[in-house]
């Protein structure tokens, strides 16, 4: 494994002693171990945490960043005249034509730098940007760079992987990190489409982060499950629990909800599908921006912005490190936040370069955002209790499940039964529903660094849920025998091969929205093709998804259906003896062939592969749209 230059030092958390203990027996392991690196993609922030194999209860979190220390790296890139090869995107990421340039990544701007922000968003055509994010300026910065979407965050992940490989390679030497296999294991979002998510293995194989067959994929809110329901275990679960994981990021907020199935060892199963957000924290950012507007004027505000860019960053650090994690409403009456240089003003509460913020000021940056989060955790506890369920907890992760306020504000709501009926007999307990019973609400110690946690735990053990729950319809469209009582007259053709009136455009679904599906149980395509002789055996399928409650019976584009790939299968490697020769009335000649594709759904992932007679064939490959 080559050591990729990068700058600026690297450190892990952890226990060091512990680490010296493993690194002095690396030599011993290194060709039976590997070292499992989880990477937490975020909107506004990424992680990094590694696990080596022969001391598993070692999870580190790479913590010290070119230009900044902390648990995470802001997930911003920007393009620069080159003065320096050093910090360039990798060959991978960049055409050899493109003129030089030097990259800028995470801590490294200055304040009134131009740099590129929640650049994975537009990773997923389906998400709806938030109204800070421009497109016009995103679009323009790439335009200049001669970049595009999925350059830039390759580029990125290239900082990332160069900067990881450095860190790992300190840590445990040049030699160890040449025979060891190093896997990585990517995060996405919940919400994320099926093309989002090979965008994502596109842009982390560019990177060098290894081939898409071997990189793995999990769910953000799946990999803050893995973590958190392991570090409360056994104190709280029992089987049949259900357990609502609310990661609240940056720009994004995702769900999911799991049953306890299996204690020893662990296993859940998703229990409601999946839903998500924009209500992350990074929307406090902006409303506190506009409380400092609305306070000092647009014109002082303007001016601080460009002329005193460190007065303004310094205010804004302490709103999102202090205001944000540490706010309570019955704490903090009120918070001075610092604005160095601004000169006293009164009316604007304004006064030795802070600026008072009484606590209902600050509630009222808070709440709206809250109360979006609470809504969308509600929908998750509505769905679990429709079927029967019952909700034991809610665990909060991620930056903004952090928040001391999100914490109070979400236990308010959901830890407080109200009070039993009124009974004229007093001494028989009333049965508490599930309608009213209280949920307890949990916030980790590690709830920033949760997923990238729960990234390598997953790497390392593979995955605890054995069912999920399908977030869409899946389907495939056929042609079939016309039949005057189903079909249109005008849908009709005549095929010359089999020799009847047919339809095509019909879909079927394979997997219903809701239904729960196991990686351990493929979902089937069955086909049959005509081959007339010396035609190619690389055919085309499309897989089609439809979000609606209840899909329609044929293909139609004014539906709302999705084309969420094309499978291209190569049927030479199916041996001839298995295509079966047929001849119409007329003397003509074809081959029959009935195959199936296996659709494998992981966690954030799907896999397709051939299989004829229950023989596998080999790989289909997936051209997400």
């Amino acid at each position: 494994m080559s050591n990729p230059s990068t700058n600026g030092g690297s450190s892990y958390s952890g226990s060091n002693n512990a680490l010296s203990r493993s690194a002095s027996n690396l030599s011993l392991t290194a060709k039976e171990e590997r070292l499992i690196v989880g990477v937490d993609f975020g909107t506004t922030y990424s992680g990094v945490a590694a696990v080596y194999s022969g001391t598993p209860e070692e999870v580190d979190i790479i913590k010290t960043w070119p230009g900044g220390e902390a648990d995470k790296v802001p997930t911003e890139i920007g393009y620069f005249p080159s003065t320096s090869p050093s910090n360039s995107p990798s060959p991978a990421a960049i055409d050899s034509e493109t003129p030089p340039i030097t990259v800028k990544w995470g801590f490294q701007f200055k304040p009134e730098e131009p740099r590129l922000r929640c650049i994975k968003l537009f990773l997923d055509r389906n998400q709806k940007l938030p109204p800070f994010v421009s497109p016009l300026d995103t679009a323009a910065q790439l335009r200049k760079a001669e970049r595009t979407v999925m350059d830039a965050v390759a580029d990125y992940l290239t900082q990332i992987y160069r900067h990881t490989m450095a860190t790992l390679t300190r840590r445990y030497g040049e030699q160890f990190m040449a025979k060891t296999k190093v896997d990585f294991v990517m995060t996405v979002p919940a919400v994320w489409s099926d093309s989002a998510k090979a965008a994502t293995l596109q842009a982390a194989e560019r990177a060098g982060m290894g081939s898409r067959h071997d990189l793995k994929l999990i769910s953000e809110p799946e990999a803050a499950a893995v973590y958190t329901l392991k570090a409360i275990q056994p104190n709280h679960l029992k089987i049949g629990d259900n357990f609502i994981v609310c990661d609240a990021g940056g720009g994004t907020v995702d769900l999911i909800a799991y049953k306890i199935t299996h204690l020893n060892p662990l296993r859940v199963e998703e229990s409601a599908v999946g839903t998500g957000g924009l209500c992350g924290s990074a929307f406090l950012n902006y409303r506190f921006e506009d409380h400092v507007k609305a306070r000092i004027g647009e014109e002082r505000y303007t001016q601080m912005r460009e002329k005193k860019a460190k007065t303004w960053n310094m205010g804004l650090k302490y709103f999102e490190e202090f205001v944000k994690r540490n706010f309570d409403d019955e704490e903090h009456q009120e918070v001075n936040v610092p604005f160095p240089g601004l000169p006293d003003d009164e009316e604007a509460g304004l006064d030795c370069g802070f600026m008072v913020m009484s606590g209902e000021q600050v509630k009222e940056i808070f709440d709206p955002v809250v109360a979006n989060v609470i809504e969308l955790v509600e929908g998750q506890v509505d769905t679990i209790r429709e079927k029967g369920g019952s909700v034991t907890g809610i665990v909060l992760v991620g930056g903004f499940g952090q928040s001391n306020y999100m914490y109070k504000r979400m236990k308010a709501h959901f830890n407080s039964a109200p009070p039993p009926p009124y009974t004229e007999r007093p001494t028989h307990a009333v049965a508490t529903t599930p309608q009213t019973q209280a949920i307890e609400v949990m916030q980790p110690i590690y709830a920033w660094t949760s997923v990238v946690r729960g990234a390598v735990l997953r790497g390392l053990e593979g995955s605890m849920v054995v069912s999920r729950r399908a977030r869409l319809h899946y389907g495939t469209s056929y042609a079939t025998v016309f039949d005057e009582t189903r079909h249109p007259m005008k849908d009709r053709y005549w095929s010359p091969l089999w020799e009847r009136w047919m339809v095509s455009d019909r879909m079927q679904w394979h997997i219903a929205k809701g239904e729960q599906i196991s990686e351990q149980t493929p979902i089937s395509f069955h086909y049959t093709r005509n081959f007339r002789p010396g035609q190619s055996l690389v055919v085309e399928d499309d897989l089609i998804a439809c979000a609606d409650d209840v899909a329609p019976d044929a293909f139609d584009t004014n539906k709302g259906l999705i084309n969420v790939c094309t499978l291209t299968t190569d049927l030479s490697a199916v041996p001839r003896q298995l295509f079966t020769r047929l001849t119409t009335t007329k003397g003509v000649e074809f081959d029959n062939l009935d195959f199936t594709l296996d659709m494998h759904i992981e966690s954030a992932g799907l896999v397709f592969e051939l299989r004829v007679d229950g023989v596998r064939y080999g790989q289909v490959h997936a051209k997400f749209n």
